[in-house]
C-alpha cells in the first residue's frame, strides 16, 4: 500500500476560505485525507464545489446552532463507516466530532471546545476531553490503531506558545488543560510533531487582531496524535505555515500504510 498524507486545518469558516481561494493550495498538496474544523455551516448551505471535490468522498457534521463549530473530512478512500459523535447528546449536538473507520486505523477529527468564554465553557471543555478519551480508549480496546487530529484548543508545554508566562492564567494554557494532555499521552498516545521537532517557535494559530502571524507570536494548538503502536509508521509530521486563509494553518502527517 502507498503511504498516506493526512492534513488537519481549522478554517474558521469553510465558505470564507473557499471564497478566498484558500482551499485550492491545500488540495494541491495532494492529501489522501483532509480533516477540517470550524466549518461554521451545515452541509445544505455549502455550494457543490465545497461538498463535492473531485477524487474525494466528503463527510460533514454540523452544530444545532447555526453558523457555529462544524467539522468535515475529505477522503480519497471511503471509510467503512463514519460516526458523528461519542453517543453523548451534550457533546454531539455541537458538531465537533467525526470518527472514520479505515482498514488500518480509526481517525478522529475533533474540534475541541474553547474554554475562554466562561467558567461554564471551561467545565464543558474539560468534560469533553474526558468523554473523548473514554471513546478513544473504547475503540482502541477493540483492537484498533488510533489517529487523532484537530484543534485541541490547548498548548501543551511552554515551547508550544510564544509567550507562556503571559498566558499561564488564560484558558488554552491553564494547568488543568495541560495536565489533561499529559494524561492523554500517558494512556499511550504520541504527539507526532514532537517525534521530529524538539524546539519551540513552531505554531499553528496566531491572533488576527494583533497581526501576530507576521511576528510569529503564536500557539501550537493543532495536533496529530497516534496510538503508540503506530509510532513507527509515522514518516513525518509538519506544519504548513505558508498556507493562508485562516487564523490557523494546516498541520499534517505522513504514515506508512
Amino acid at each position: 500500500m502507498p503511504d498516506k498524507k493526512i492534513l488537519s486545518w481549522n478554517v474558521n469558516g469553510i465558505r470564507a476560505v473557499h471564497k478566498k481561494g484558500a482551499l485550492e493550495p491545500v488540495f494541491k498538496t495532494s492529501p489522501d485525507i483532509l480533516c477540517i474544523q470550524e466549518t461554521k455551516a451545515e452541509e445544505s448551505q455549502l455550494v457543490k464545489e465545497i461538498r463535492n471535490i473531485e477524487g474525494y468522498n466528503s463527510y460533514f457534521s454540523s452544530a444545532e446552532k447555526k453558523g457555529y463549530s462544524g467539522v468535515c473530512i475529505y477522503s480519497r478512500e471511503e471509510p467503512a463507516k463514519v460516526d458523528t459523535g461519542f453517543g453523548i447528546d451534550e457533546f454531539d449536538s455541537e458538531g465537533r466530532i467525526l470518527i472514520a473507520y479505515y482498514q488500518n486505523f480509526v481517525l478522529f477529527n475533533i474540534y475541541f471546545p474553547n474554554g475562554k468564554a466562561s467558567k461554564a465553557r471551561l467545565d464543558y471543555k474539560m468534560n469533553f476531553y474526558t468523554a473523548f478519551l473514554g471513546k478513544a480508549e473504547e475503540i482502541r480496546k477493540s483492537g484498533n490503531s488510533i489517529i487523532v487530529c484537530g484543534d485541541v484548543n490547548t498548548a501543551h508545554t511552554e515551547i508550544d506558545l510564544a509567550r507562556p508566562k503571559e498566558n499561564e492564567n488564560s484558558s488554552g494554557f491553564l494547568p488543568g488543560e495541560r495536565a489533561w494532555i499529559d494524561e492523554f499521552i500517558s494512556h499511550g498516545y504520541i504527539d507526532t510533531f514532537r517525534i521530529f521537532e524538539k524546539e519551540g517557535g513552531h505554531y499553528s494559530w496566531w491572533d488576527y487582531k494583533t497581526k501576530a502571524r507576521e511576528r510569529n507570536i503564536g500557539w501550537r494548538i493543532d495536533y496529530f496524535f497516534v496510538s503508540d503502536d503506530m509510532k513507527k509508521k509515522v514518516k513525518s509530521a509538519f506544519i504548513l505555515h505558508n498556507i493562508m486563509g485562516s487564523d490557523h494553518c494546516p498541520v499534517g502527517i505522513e504514515i506508512k500504510d
